[in-house]
Order: structure tokens, then sequence, then C-alpha cells
């Protein structure tokens, strides 16, 4: 990609346009970045020139990608089965996502120019592990993915006082990696930190492979290599009787009896999260069940698969207590969020909330003598009632969301320790 290889076309100015459609395309803030099949002027032999083509405040600038086709080859270039046609069109993407990635960044540090974007594409932004996490951040914005740019941001602020502000792809080997785990162990963070903020910087670096910015032998994760440390998964599945007792557990204080209502509607709601569970709609109830899409894997997830929860006479009480009272079926069951919060805002009150009742939860669990008692245990605990109870692992599955069994295999895995106990000391119960 050359910053000089560049036309520029006021739109004021000119009627000329571009007659043949582009194939990629990316828009955000006024800024639209597309690949053209530029047909305005053939060479000799009939060929025109494959550009990027960079559109705002109607100024049209031009960039290069070095690659010549014909028209009628530009238009079956999309579902091409020829490896040479294949090997062109991936050319071009990776010019077209140079290109992008730098608006990207341009527009998550908050300022879009031409000047900037032919400056910034001079120095190859795209070469390092920070401009990279910009691009992942800014497009999960674009996708109104808030927990997730937000959990970006901070891996990239980890990244950087560890590394700087400017490392380089080709900087993150091996031994980076395990450097960078030891300064966040010093730290004093969990391996589950650490796990989580490896994985992003993976992520980012697989989308640099994909690009072809690094080789498959410059790739620094797998087997042999680095691999990403898992934290011990801590036991958050309370039995029965404990359940029984947080749902029957009462202080006087309305405040506590709220949140230990919100703490077993969840529980019973197939282990629904809070940002599901804020989210639900009267319209969510149909035929005696709440029936929802979890906000987590909509986006990942090809078939959208609804989750439904048969709607007991528990969970209708708490609803009659707490819930909003018109009930009309564009409005939220549990009366914190109105519809009119922008993506952040509505998170905010998400965390809000869950962070209000897991103080209360910390109290209630005090009191009960039961460890760790939050929000997520509720998640855990349904999962792990069912299946102690003897319930289809692939019923179970189903009704946590999961995509596959073996989401659910892992998930239920470290929570079992009593059970298996419980099983050996059967082996020897010979009886007297």
């Amino acid at each position: 990609m050359c910053a000089n290889c560049v036309q520029t076309i006021n739109l004021h100015t000119t009627n000329k346009s571009l007659n043949i459609p582009s194939m990629f395309n990316y828009s955000n803030s006024g800024v639209t970045v597309s690949s053209i099949l530029d047909d305005r002027r053939a060479t000799k032999d009939n060929l025109f020139p494959v550009k990027i083509r960079v559109t705002f405040q109607r100024i049209r600038k031009y960039y290069s990608t070095g690659k010549y086709m014909t028209s009628d080859g530009w238009e079956k270039l999309p579902d091409t089965k020829s490896k040479k046609m294949i090997s062109v069109r991936l050319d071009i993407q990776n010019s077209f996502d140079v290109v992008k990635d730098t608006v990207q960044i341009l527009l998550y540090e908050g300022g879009f120019s031409f000047e900037a974007l032919n400056s910034r594409l001079t120095k190859s932004p795209s070469d390092t592990l920070n401009a990279g996490f910009k691009v992942k951040i800014q497009a999960l914005l674009d996708n109104e993915q808030v927990g997730t740019h937000l959990f970006y941001q901070d891996a990239l602020k980890s990244v950087e006082s560890f590394g700087g502000e400017n490392i380089s792809y080709l900087a993150v080997t091996v031994e980076w990696l395990k450097n960078y785990e030891k300064y966040m162990l010093k730290l004093g963070r969990a391996y589950t930190t650490i796990g989580m903020y490896c994985r992003a910087i993976r992520s980012v670096i697989n989308e640099a492979k994909r690009a072809g910015i690094i080789k498959e032998n410059q790739y620094p994760f797998g087997n042999g290599k680095y691999e990403i440390p898992t934290g011990a998964g801590r036991k958050l599945a309370l039995t029965l009787q404990q359940i029984k007792s947080v749902a029957n557990y009462a202080d006087g204080k309305e405040t506590t009896e709220k949140y230990r209502d919100l703490w077993f509607f969840s529980y019973l709601c197939n282990g629904i999260n809070f940002a599901d569970m804020l989210t639900l709609k009267y319209s969510n109830i149909r035929n005696g069940e709440i029936c929802f899409l979890r906000a987590k894997t909509t986006r990942t997830s090809k078939v959208k698969k609804e989750v439904c929860a048969v709607l007991t006479p528990e969970m209708n009480a708490i609803i009659q207590k707490w819930g909003n009272k018109s009930q009309k079926p564009d409005e939220y069951i549990f009366r914190y969020l109105t519809g009119k919060e922008t993506p952040f805002e509505e998170k905010d009150v998400i965390k809000a909330v869950t962070k209000l009742c897991n103080k209360r939860l910390k109290k209630i669990g005090t009191t009960l003598g039961i460890e760790s008692l939050s929000t997520y245990t509720a998640r855990h605990s349904y999962a792990t009632v069912l299946k102690r109870s003897g319930a289809n692992i692939a019923y179970i599955s189903e009704s946590l969301g999961h995509n596959d069994l073996k989401t659910t295999e892992n998930y239920l895995a470290s929570f079992e320790r009593d059970e298996r106990v419980k099983n050996a000391s059967l082996l020897t119960n010979f009886g007297e």
C-alpha cells in the first residue's frame, strides 16, 4: 500500500463516477472504505487498476493495490474458484484491510483526516500489536459489543504497561509472552486474568496472520510454543439445601429481599446472567415460558438458538413483586432500564445493579456460611443441580445456551469433586 500512490477527487467538482461495484466495504462515522475497479481509463491491454477508495466529507481518494483486471474478471472475482484468482482476491483484501484498519485506528483515537491517513499508511501502522488492538477495539465499538470493547481496552492497557506503545508483531515471541506472564504474576494477577488477556493477544495476532502481516513460523502460540495458562476453577455451585437457605433468607431489609429474589430468579431462569435478565421484556414471556437469546453468543453463532425456561410460580411471584406493573409487551420486566439508554449507558446500569447485588449476596453468604456467593453462583448452581439430579447433559447444554456439549462438559467438570468422593466411598461400603 503506497500513500503516495493516491488520487484525489472533490465530489463538488466532478460528475464522473465509477460504474463497477465494490467488493469489500467498510463505513463508520462518515468515512467509507471500498475496494473498486477504476474503469475510467484502461491500459493498452484493456485492464483497469484495482484501488481502495476512501470517501470523507464528499472527498474521494484512491490508493493503489498494484493489481489490474478486466471488467469481466472483476465481476467474477467474488465467486471465483480459480486458485490464481483467489490469490488475487486475497491480495486485494489485504490492501483493503490495511486501509480499513488504519481508518479504524484514527477513528478510535478520535480524529480522521486524509493527512493523518496518508501519514499512517506511510508508516505502516499495521505492523504493531498496539495498532492491531486498536483496530479490534474500534470494530467491537462499531458492532456495539460494549462489554468486549471495554475488556480489550483493559487488555491493551496491560500489554502496553509491559511492552510499551510500539510493540512489533515480530517482538511477540514465546519468550516475550512468558515474560508478560511473569510480569502479571508479580502484579498479583490471577492465572484466570492472565489467560483472558493472553487470549486477547492471540486473537489480535490471529488477525495479523490472516492479513499476511506475520507468517506461520512467526506465530508464537500452540503446542511446543506458548500455551495460554488456565486458572483453577473455583467451586461456585451450591447444594439444594444451600440454595433453599439463600431463597428463604431474610434480615428485615427490603434491599436484601430484592437482590435475594433477583439472584433466585436468575437461578430458576436457567442460570440466566444479569445482563440478559435485566434486558428481558414481557414479550419474552410466551406460553408459560421465558424465551430469550443470550447476548454473549448471539453475535458469534450462525444459528440463533433461543433459551427457554419454564415460568415457575416462584419466578412469577418475583415478577409480580419487583417487575414493571404495566406489563406491556415492549416493557422491560425489571425496572432498571428504560430502553432509551445508549449501549454504554445500558452497560453501566447492568454493571451497577450486578455490583450492588453481589455486595448484598456477600453479606448473605457470610451469615449463612456460604463462600463466594455471587450472581455468577446462580448459573453454576443451576447446571450442577440438574447434573446431580440425573438430567441429560444435552438438555443441560441446551438450557444453558451453549453451542456444543464440550463447552458444557468443561463447564461442569470442576464442580463434581464432592460427587466423586461420595461415589468412591460406595466402593468399600460392604455393609456389616
